[in-house]
């Protein structure tokens, strides 16, 4: 049998318990409801603002009772697994995901749109940082390897998640996924880039780390693309490439 806790952490519990959700949990007895209801308002308008800043479109797209009802229902039930205050969005789409779906009255793409409003603070405060002087970016990136940038994710939607706002929200799937790049360059700017489904295996290919040529990466491409003239998607690579590389979402080739 479990020893009974300590008087002054029941009383945390309590505490915590009533700030979370005070429909359903008292207050400590011991604190009146006027400094409670202080602190229940603090707590709540701390996380919301930082929820809005962090899902702009998502706000503002959701009328504020339904924001709200979202927000404290997060808020309410959602054990986080980290005190972090910036990875509260992770845990937030971490909630989207686990907690909250299928929701009747959400709209169809709202953990895809979670995810990508995300992402943009995921990299702005990612801690891996490319040894840029390690990679050669004057180099031959068809028969040498070409290394991508930790700080670039390639992914992929059912939703045009990046088209979505108050004037436009769809409610199928697209026809074809959605390809997107969201890469932080040398300027610690995020930016986000609209690709294809060959240019999405492409990326998938060279951040397997087989050390495989552009060429090779290229041909494999065209092999599953099974493309008449794997010349032509070999040409047209290159130049996908060198562009990668202009936006720093390849670093180059490993200088030996």
């Amino acid at each position: 049998m479990h020893a009974e806790r300590p008087a002054f952490i029941k009383n945390q519990y309590e505490f915590a318990a009533n700030i979370r959700d005070p429909e359903r949990n008292v207050a400590p007895r011991d604190v009146e409801d006027r400094r409670m209801n202080l602190y229940r308002e603090l707590f709540y308008n701390n996380v919301e603002d930082f929820m809005a800043g962090n899902f702009p479109v998502i706000r503002e797209m959701t009328d504020d009772d339904r924001w709200h009802s979202m927000i404290r229902d997060y808020f309410s039930r959602h054990l986080a697994h980290t005190p972090y205050f910036p990875r509260m969005p992770e845990e937030f789409v971490r909630y989207l995901q686990t907690e909250r779906s299928d929701c009747e009255g959400d709209p169809a793409f709202l953990v895809e749109l979670a995810h990508y409003e995300w992402m943009e603070l995921a990299l702005s405060i990612s801690d891996d940082e490319p040894e840029w002087d390690r990679y050669d970016r004057n180099t031959d990136l068809l028969e040498q390897s070409p290394s991508v940038s930790p700080l670039a994710t390639a992914l992929s939607y059912l939703y045009p998640v990046h088209q979505i706002d108050t004037d436009h929200q769809p409610t199928e799937p697209g026809k074809l996924p959605t390809y997107i790049i969201i890469y932080r360059n040398r300027e610690d700017d995020v930016h986000f880039m609209e690709i294809n489904a060959p240019i999405f295996r492409l990326l998938q290919l060279l951040q397997e780390g087989n050390s495989i040529t552009g060429r090779q990466a290229l041909e494999q491409v065209a092999a599953e693309m099974k493309h008449p003239d794997p010349a032509v998607v070999i040409s047209g690579g290159q130049e996908i490439l060198r562009d990668l590389l202009e936006h720093d979402i390849i670093l180059g080739t490993p200088r030996h």
